[in-house]
């Protein structure tokens, strides 16, 4: 099966001294953010902090951005995103910011220019709700968290 690459045009504005974020891979689903500091910021255990990246977007409408951890940073150092996944509607158009919490028992230290979360960009449809008296049946009816998986 071929398929062709598709590629969505998005208005970047970088006020930071780093690179676009960029996909690391053809088949990369995430592109690494970077913060964007004057100076090395340190979290201690149990501390969150909102990181500058330096990066304003403009996304098409239909479109948003999820910002998402980076698994080495969450294994390795016990640092993820708080927010997960954060959303960056279409029509925002501020800095992006990245909620990092250190869930670890040692301090971190966030340096400038480090990789500190992936961007996904996707598109979403809108809902419109119809109200009805009830739902059709399922298999899986209303079980729910971990329903699944007990016999």
């Amino acid at each position: 099966m071929e398929i062709n690459d598709r590629y969505v045009k998005v208005k970047v504005v970088n006020k930071s001294h780093n690179d676009l974020p960029a996909y690391s891979t053809k088949d990369s689903a995430g592109m690494d953010l970077r913060a964007s500091l004057d100076e090395p910021l340190e979290l201690k255990p149990m501390q969150r902090a909102l990181i500058p990246t330096g990066i304003y977007i403009e996304l098409p409408e239909g479109y948003e951005c999820q910002i998402r951890p980076r698994s080495g940073l969450a294994l390795k150092h016990g640092v993820t995103v708080l927010n997960t996944p954060g959303t960056i509607d279409a029509d925002y158009r501020g800095e992006i910011g990245v909620i990092l919490i250190n869930l670890s028992d040692k301090p971190f230290v966030v340096n400038d220019g480090e990789r500190i979360c992936q961007m996904v960009v996707t598109r979403y449809d809108k809902v419109d709700w119809v109200r009805v008296e009830a739902l059709d049946d399922s298999v899986r009816g209303a079980g729910g968290f971990g329903h699944t998986g007990v016999k």
